[in-house]
């Protein structure tokens, strides 16, 4: 038995490979769930329910969705050209913060119809060089990005709890540790009253679609593709190696800043340290499931989604720990590695 890599992966392989990994992760956490005393297909089924049942367990999962596909984007965007963002977490939360201390009473003085734009693109901005410093390590003395945007994560999060306990702190919120909140000018526009699903879903789609025309249609797209393929022949072929790094870097970092700063501004109007429960990390899944594909984005963080809320309702349902959605999700990221291998080499006797 050998192995031999694949000259050509079809399309339909390409295709059903993320499809296989998601049952078979659904599978291997089906013996988990029935180990822990409860029948597995009634429990899928409650997982669904409770993710789209009902008007609000749609809205929540929908707005759930929002943020999973900015991360995911970012970080496919990223590995695309082989540039290791683990830190779309500390991204999130910096876009997040920017978008709060200019978006407040004593930010931005713009009218509501440039302001909503206005702190967009500052939160872009912000995670734009939370991940161009990094690169700058990388492409000065050869420093590992996987660790620095790693430890950023935590110094970030640390610097936004002292933001929120001093400078930016809300007088009145109580003593609780949250930041002033934005102006009512800035609240992005909901798209279902009474629910908390905002227009942010829609900027999140539209950004899938231009990152997929970016990466398919131009010259940057082309040159990101070459240099995460073979860095050294795209060098050769005149592509300019560091200023294509540096473009990925402010793609890919300043759509995990716009995923914080919409959520400030979509969902909670404000700053805490527990705003994200782990999106810049779960990015890093939705763009594996996805194959890196931006379009595939969208489905693999309605999926991530649609765990993380429907587990909740599971667990009230049959008694079965929530924590069976994170497992599936991580479970499907380890089979979609086991699938994308053997898209790209086969068995051979």
């Amino acid at each position: 038995m050998r192995l031999e890599r694949r000259e050509h992966r079809s399309i339909g392989l390409v295709v059903t490979a993320p499809v296989v990994a998601i049952l078979v992760a659904l599978g291997l956490s089906g013996i988990l769930i029935a180990l822990a005393g409860a029948p597995v297909l009634e429990a899928y089924q409650r997982i669904l329910v409770s993710a789209f049942g009902s008007r609000l367990a749609a809205t929540e999962t929908l707005t759930r969705t929002t943020p999973l596909i900015l991360t995911g984007l970012a970080v496919a965007v990223a590995f695309r050209a082989r540039v290791w963002n683990i830190g779309a977490e500390g991204q999130f939360y910096a876009g997040a913060l920017a978008a709060a201390a200019f978006g407040s009473q004593q930010g931005l003085a713009l009218p509501g119809y440039a302001l909503v734009p206005a702190l967009m693109l500052v939160g872009a901005a912000a995670g734009m060089i939370l991940l161009l410093l990094p690169l700058a390590l990388r492409l000065r003395f050869g420093v590992d990005e996987v660790v620095t945007t790693l430890l950023l994560n935590f110094i970030v999060l640390l610097f936004v709890s002292m933001m929120i306990e001093g400078p930016l702190k809300d007088p009145l919120a109580f003593g609780w540790p949250q930041s002033v909140p934005v102006v009512g000018d800035a609240l992005l526009p909901k798209l279902v009253e009474r629910s908390r699903l905002h227009i942010g879903l829609v900027f999140a789609v539209i950004a899938a679609v231009i990152v997929f025309i970016v990466q398919s249609r131009t010259v940057f797209g082309m040159e990101a593709r070459a240099v995460g393929l073979n860095p050294s022949a795209a060098r050769f072929a005149g592509v300019p190696l560091g200023a294509t790094l540096v473009k990925v870097a402010c793609w890919s970092g300043g759509l995990a800043g716009l995923a914080g700063a919409i959520e400030v501004m979509g969902v909670k109007g404000y700053v805490t340290t527990d705003l994200s429960p782990g999106y810049g990390y779960a990015g890093i899944v939705v763009a594996m499931l996805a194959n890196l594909h931006p379009l595939g984005v969208v489905a693999a963080a309605l999926f991530a989604a649609t765990m993380f809320v429907g587990s909740d309702g599971m667990s009230r349902a049959l008694g079965v720990p929530s924590f069976i959605a994170d497992v599936t999700v991580a479970l499907s990221l380890l089979t979609m590695l086991v699938a994308l291998f053997f898209t790209g080499y086969r068995i051979r006797r």
